[in-house]
């Protein structure tokens, strides 16, 4: 406490210098937890061996090295973090209480190949060395030493004086989890280029590596199909509101540079409407008092969820697949196939014709045969598949490296449940369930992302292996650009430890403080984070201006001063009221020490 009191006396007495420290006040009730050391990693690594001896920086001099500059994942990598390094301004480097320079890091990697794109299996795990000696980063590929760069990048910190330093460090890391995604919606409201591709550079500075591209959906067709290009033109909210071929691609490469996967979903059955404003023979016919065409409201539209009695449907699928996987170089598609609510198929008498012709007795059993075929569709292209777990649930059988992904549950069946029943299957499985970012409450919410565990749920040693991870979800009903960024972060940045870091890592109180660095991070990097925690980032939590595709801080220019004291009129505006705060703080404090 007199700690912090002493910090408040600076800052209203010389309210010209900038502290760079992250201040918390809490007169009445401190904050439970560890502090954080300067330049702590987020997502906690495997093992971290950090030290009170440190390093300074050499800013102006500083180089990263290594033998396979002639990957372009590597050499922009190098690019990305001399330009993040570069966003602080520093002094001429002082060694004065450090224990050495550091002027270089050594990027070592083992397999030589550059590779075309991310697999599902890739090698992640780093060995990261900062000593007076030298300062070495090692790994088995290029992904590795991707996230050994960012946990490096977060190493760094700036002292009082501005003076960047390092601690002394051995770090041995490794994700807990393969799978580590993010989904955001893009059909329900459209988001803009820069906004995607922000948002994956900040899931590259929290070690994230799938994106889950929820492209399209009942209210809009933005994604620009060459086979069928009515399917934009009619199905998009407006010209403008499309991703081109081009941008698929730019979103891809960007995502790719940075150690991410891209998985686009098609989602069908049903959250077709849009794909029926080009092609309306795709839909189911509603009726209504024997009329065909018409809505029943809280029950159906007046057409909707594909039609699985015409051979058209599947011919279709067939042939706008064939375009979706040589666009998307990922193994993976989600076929979404969730919520296809049977309303409109019971309203047809074409589609009951349909069931008695073909001996089907159950709505159930209909969407097994339609699942069936489309997963078959998938499976001649030479793809896997992500489905939701809605037809897992009711019966359908997939092939073994299907990925389901569990998004139910609730106070009456909790997604425990749903994680049991789908992993004792066989299935590779991935949690989403309490990981939905759309729903946001005032407070430190975050708490209840960090402290979900994929693991806690009853199941045997076998069904834990079958749990390859999770992801956050941003569903878009009440989210666009002007709010997705600070909806998700650093509230996802929870998530990303959770899918990281060791089980045992999970002491939330002390965990704040290394988040609340890691969103002063991201907010220097020009990612709108929210706060979590009272407090100050520094100088650059005020303005950003675009430059170089990263924002920098634009700040109003200082008060003139003279001789390098403050202003007459900067003392009598702030200083005075902020003294006599203080005062009353003070002796407080001082009582409270006294009793």
């Amino acid at each position: 406490m007199a700690e912090q009191v002493a910090r408040l006396w600076l800052f209203c007495l010389f309210p010209w210098v900038v502290v760079t420290e992250l201040t918390y006040i809490a007169i009445r009730l401190p904050l439970k937890g560890e502090r954080a050391a300067p330049g702590a990693p987020w997502p906690l690594p495997k093992s971290w061996r950090n030290s009170t001896e440190r390093l300074v920086v050499d800013l102006p001099n500083f180089r990263f090295t290594s033998s396979m500059t002639y990957c372009d994942i590597v050499s922009s990598a190098f690019g990305r973090y001399n330009t993040i390094l570069n966003l602080y301004k520093t002094p001429r480097p002082s060694v004065r209480g450090a224990q050495g320079v550091l002027r270089s890091l050594s990027v070592e990697i083992t397999d030589q190949n550059c590779p075309g794109y991310p697999n599902p299996q890739m090698d992640e795990s780093y060995n990261l060395t900062v000593t007076s000696k030298s300062s070495r980063l090692s790994s088995a590929t290029v992904w590795g030493a991707l996230r050994g760069l960012e946990t490096f990048s977060q190493l760094i910190y700036q002292d009082e004086q501005n003076q960047l330093f390092v601690n002394l460090t051995q770090i041995s890391d490794e994700p807990r989890f393969r799978y580590r995604g993010v989904m955001l919606d893009t059909a329900r409201h459209y988001l803009t280029m820069p906004v995607l591709l922000k948002n994956l550079d900040a899931m590259a500075y929290n070690k994230f590596n799938v994106f889950h591209w929820h492209i399209v959906d009942d209210q809009s067709f933005p994604y620009e199909s060459v086979a069928f290009p009515s399917l934009t033109e009619k199905g998009a909210y407006g010209p403008k509101l499309i991703y081109t071929q081009e941008d698929v691609r730019r979103v891809i490469e960007h995502a790719r540079l940075r150690g991410i996967r891209v998985i686009p979903e098609f989602d069908t059955p049903g959250h077709t409407q849009s794909w029926g404003k080009a092609f309306r023979s795709l839909l189911t016919p509603c009726w209504v008092d024997g009329k065909e065409g018409v809505a029943k409201p809280n029950f159906h539209g007046a057409y909707e969820i594909f039609d699985p009695s015409k051979d058209s449907t599947f011919s279709f699928l067939e042939k706008f697949i064939a375009e979706v996987v040589q666009v998307f170089p990922d193994q993976y598609l989600h076929l979404g196939m969730d919520e296809s609510y049977p309303s409109c198929w019971k309203s047809s008498p074409n589609i009951t014709a349909f069931m008695k012709e073909n001996n089907i007795s159950s709505y159930v059993q209909l969407m097994q045969r339609y699942i069936t075929k489309v997963l078959d569709i998938v499976e001649r292209t030479n793809k896997s598949y992500v489905i939701w777990q809605d037809p897992i649930e009711e019966g359908t059988k997939a092939k073994s490296d299907t990925i389901v992904e569990v998004w139910r549950g609730n106070s009456t069946i909790p997604w425990q449940h749903y994680m049991s029943e789908i992993s004792q299957q066989g299935y590779q499985t991935i949690l989403s369930s309490c990981w939905y970012l759309n729903y946001i409450s005032y407070g430190q919410d975050w708490r209840k992302y960090y402290e979900c565990e994929p693991y806690n749920f009853t199941g045997s040693t076998e069904q834990y292996k079958n749990v390859i991870g999770g992801e956050a979800c941003v569903w878009a009903e009440y989210i666009d650009g002007t709010n997705i960024l600070p909806t998700l972060w650093p509230r996802a940045s929870a998530v990303a430890e959770r899918l990281w870091s060791t089980r045992d890592v999970r002491d939330t109180e002390s965990a704040k403080f290394r988040l609340d660095q890691q969103r002063c991070r991201m907010l220097r990097r020009g990612i709108p984070a929210k706060p979590i925690l009272d407090g100050y980032c520094g100088d650059y939590e005020f303005g950003f201006a675009e430059s170089d595709g990263i924002y920098r801080k634009t700040l109003d220019p200082p008060p003139t001063v003279t001789a390098g004291t403050p202003s007459t009129q900067m003392l009598s505006q702030s200083t005075s009221t902020c003294v006599l705060i203080l005062v009353q703080i003070t002796v407080h404090t001082i009582s409270h020490i006294l009793s």
